[in-house]
């Protein structure tokens, strides 16, 4: 596969594919960690995977290895309207794994819609666009990483979204932070987007000798019930280590635990996509 060749999308649409937001408004907790990860793990076992990166910091991107240079279009092209999505859209070195980069202009983005009646509809349009290009081989799932905070940006993942997964770190705030995330989500879904949910809250690092960590387990657990995948994600320092290699962790070392856990997680997600489908 050549990689970072852009113009991607051709063939005969099928399906659509579901859209997944990954959100905290706390920074720190793994979110873009899990996206990267994921999305390795979704397309190593069939999936074909779309990650759009809506943090201006663009980590998501230097994670999987796409230099500042091949951002040429980036997703703030994609919100102010200047290119479509599919321009955007380049390819990884994980086969399947394809990226919308994102760049520090996307810092200006919330002034430059601010007084757009569409503001908070952008990137939903956007996907849609993207998904009604004809494509023999279309995504199967889209996942877009957000910024730390609940801003415009946010807002926009969040209206184009399925449904939310939640990374949240095993620390002594964590439910403070989710208790205010169910909160936006909640007014979303009333004003912006009816269909958006809860896919599931994902544990990340974990430590098992942290009596702290066991804890929050425990109190998320309860609070949430069964919207905690039973998959956590462990303090690992391969995963800590992989984005400064331009490389997810199941390419870095595929036989770390922080690896094995991502593999299972994105089983785990399918499996509740598909009982979701059957219900």
């Amino acid at each position: 596969m050549t990689t970072h060749q852009s113009g991607l999308i051709s063939g005969t649409r099928q399906g659509k594919p579901r859209v997944l937001v990954l959100a905290n408004q706390k920074g720190g907790v793994g979110k873009t960690t899990t996206a990267i990860n994921l999305g390795t793990a979704l397309a190593a076992i069939g999936e074909k995977v779309l990650i759009i990166d809506l943090d201006p910091q663009g980590n998501a991107s230097t994670g999987l290895g796409i230099d500042r240079k091949s951002r040429r279009v980036s997703t703030y092209h994609v919100l102010n309207g200047e290119a479509p999505l599919s321009e955007a859209v380049i390819e990884t070195i994980v086969p399947r794994l394809f990226v919308a980069p994102s760049t520090l202009d996307l810092l200006g983005i919330e002034l430059e819609i601010a007084g757009e009646r569409d503001r908070a509809h952008r990137l939903r349009s956007a996907i849609d666009a993207l998904m009604a290009q004809p494509d023999e081989d279309p995504f199967t799932y889209v996942l877009i990483d957000c910024p730390p905070s609940l801003n415009l940006l946010t807002i926009n993942a969040l209206t184009a979204a399925d449904s939310v997964l939640v990374p949240l770190q095993c620390e002594f705030f964590a439910l403070e932070g989710l208790s205010q995330l169910l909160k936006t989500v909640e007014q979303v879904r009333s004003t912006l987007n009816p269909r958006l949910g809860i896919q599931g809250v994902v544990l990340t690092m974990f430590d098992p000798r942290n009596n702290l960590s066991g804890q929050v387990v425990a109190d998320v657990r309860q609070f949430m019930g069964n919207k905690v995948y039973e998959t956590m994600i462990p303090r690992n320092v391969r995963v800590s280590e992989a984005p400064s290699h331009g490389k997810p962790v199941l390419l870095y070392d595929l036989k770390c635990a922080g690896s094995q856990a991502y593999l299972k997680l994105a089983s785990e997600i399918i499996q509740r996509e598909r009982a979701l489908k059957a219900a």
